[in-house]
């Protein structure tokens, strides 16, 4: 399919008539005359339109202040645009009082329409752009310059409200629906959400007070969800103060989540990193994170719901993920894993004053399992533990999820791994006649802090082997000798997907006219 050309957006250019025509004409001249599709008579009747705005404009008896802006972007992206357009076009007003939810929603279906030709990216220049809950579309990118900044509205009623997740059967926060996240979208293809480390303020105080004052009426938003879609990117962006979870891909494939700086405070609820559910083929890479919860949380649903479902969350890569969470885990699995989580690799993490390094999270009721997990080369400071592992979770969906569907924790690898100021080696807590089994540590070095526990490891219904550990292990993981525990050699699909370098050249302008 040939690509179409990226259009021209000639927007209006005001000028003082007298000072700036010359310049008007020079730069119009060139931008259009190099496009070899374009005809003699084409730039005169542009000529001829730019003159009759300014024309007007400065007949009017007022004084015209101009703020003309030209970017050129350049970034990789798994998919570059044929068309672009700035969320100006679209009536967009950056001023962080007047609601733009209308005009990013506008701008999506409009720009829509090229999703078969090329397809389109909204740009979101420097501002405060304030919003509620918007949906993307397919063969979109969404690029929000570095001082761009996207505030999550407070008013309720720019938030709809949608049904629970199928794999969950309920809310989180509360039975009934969910509010839609900030960025939406479901049934998608080819979706770039990016910028030069611009920023998405979830503002989310408002929802935290709500939330511990039990005011709820439906589950609070994320940030950014992604349902039923594949081939998806998100990159290179902060975000700040969610009302809950941060990242949510879900029901989805292809995820590719990068240079992602997460930040809320550290007693916020529910304020998790970047949490794959119930998805395939997925790599998290580069990303700083400091949050109330688990810097990323891998999930698959919820007791019977999640069962039923029976998605998994399988071929997951995390590589150089710096963490600080007081209360919560580095990497967590669960305690949502009904549908199974397999296959997941994480290698080069930094954890800084953290609850625990790696977690799992199950209980009797979850059924599913969590099996072929692979971490190595992790360094940790300031820790209550390295590894905690409990089969006990409390919280179910409702009181519906079965006694017998008994959880499989299986193939756990832990290699290359350093550890300082640690209250606590290791609670592995498997369940009382399904043990957690087939458990690998090696090459691990923990320093105790000086008010350590007196038992640094504490193991019950757990099966496995160690190598090289310090301190020692305990007695149900006994010293094998040399020995190194697995890490799979071959790649996942996720590592071979290529970015390609997108740029462009942004050409918008804002004006006021103030009385002389």
């Amino acid at each position: 399919m040939r690509i179409r050309p990226r259009p021209i957006y000639v927007l209006p250019l005001v000028y003082h008539l007298q000072e700036q025509n010359k310049f008007l004409i020079r730069f119009l001249t060139m931008e259009l005359s190099s496009k070899s599709h374009m005809k003699t008579h084409v730039l005169k009747k542009v000529f001829i339109t730019v003159y009759a705005v300014v024309g007007l404009v400065c007949l009017r008896g007022t004084e015209c202040r101009k703020f003309r802006n030209l970017e050129t972007l350049e970034y990789t992206a798994i998919n570059c645009r044929a068309y672009s357009a700035s969320i100006i076009d679209f009536g967009g007003v950056g001023d962080g009082k007047t609601s733009n939810t209308k005009a990013f929603q506008e701008a999506v279906n409009q720009l829509s329409h090229y999703a078969d030709d090329g397809g389109a990216q909204l740009y979101v220049p420097a501002g405060k752009w304030l919003t509620g809950s918007f949906n993307l579309t397919s063969h979109f990118t969404l690029y929000l310059h570095n001082e761009a900044v996207l505030l999550a509205s407070q008013d309720l009623a720019e938030w709809p409200v949608i049904p629970a997740l199928p794999s969950y059967g309920r809310g989180r926060d509360a039975a009934a629906g969910r509010y839609a996240s900030l960025i939406w979208g479901t049934n998608l293809t080819d979706v770039v959400i990016t910028g030069d480390n611009g920023t998405i303020d979830g503002q989310g105080s408002s929802w935290w007070a709500s939330f511990h004052h039990g005011k709820l009426k439906y589950t609070r938003p994320y940030l950014i969800e992604l349902m039923y879609s594949e081939n998806i990117q998100i990159s290179n962006l902060t975000l700040l103060n969610s009302p809950s979870w941060n990242v949510h891909p879900v029901y989805s494939s292809n995820i590719l989540v990068k240079g992602i700086t997460i930040i809320a405070p550290v007693t916020s609820p529910n304020t998790d990193g970047i949490n794959p559910d119930s998805c395939t083929n997925t790599r998290i890479e580069d990303c700083y994170i400091v949050s109330g919860d688990d810097c990323v949380a891998v999930k698959s649903g919820w007791d019977e719901y999640g069962i039923a479902f029976g998605m998994p969350t399988k071929q997951l890569v995390i590589r150089r993920l710096t963490c600080i969470s007081p209360y919560s885990a580095t990497i967590a699995l669960g305690s949502e894993m009904s549908g199974g989580i397999q296959d997941v690799r994480a290698e080069d993490i930094t954890a800084v004053h953290t609850e625990s390094g790696v977690r799992i999270k199950t209980a009797i009721g979850r059924g599913g399992y969590v099996k072929d997990v692979y971490v190595r080369r992790m360094t940790m400071q300031t820790m209550k533990w390295v590894f905690l592992m409990s089969g006990n979770y409390k919280a179910h969906a409702d009181t519906h999820w079965d006694p017998n569907a008994l959880p499989v924790v299986q193939g756990i690898n832990f290699m290359d791994m350093v550890a300082e100021n640690v209250s606590m080696a290791a609670r592995l807590e498997g369940i009382a006649g399904d043990p957690f089994t087939q458990i690998c540590v090696s090459n691990v070095t923990i320093g105790m802090a000086a008010k350590a526990k007196k038992v640094p490891w504490t193991c019950t219904e757990v099966e496995g082997i160690t190598s090289d550990v310090t301190p020692r292990p305990c007695d149900l993981l006994p010293d094998q000798g040399p020995a190194t525990c697995e890490f799979p050699a071959e790649s996942l699909p996720i590592d071979d997907v290529e970015v390609k370098l997108c740029s462009y050249r942004m050409n918008y302008s804002v004006q006021q006219e103030v009385p002389k």
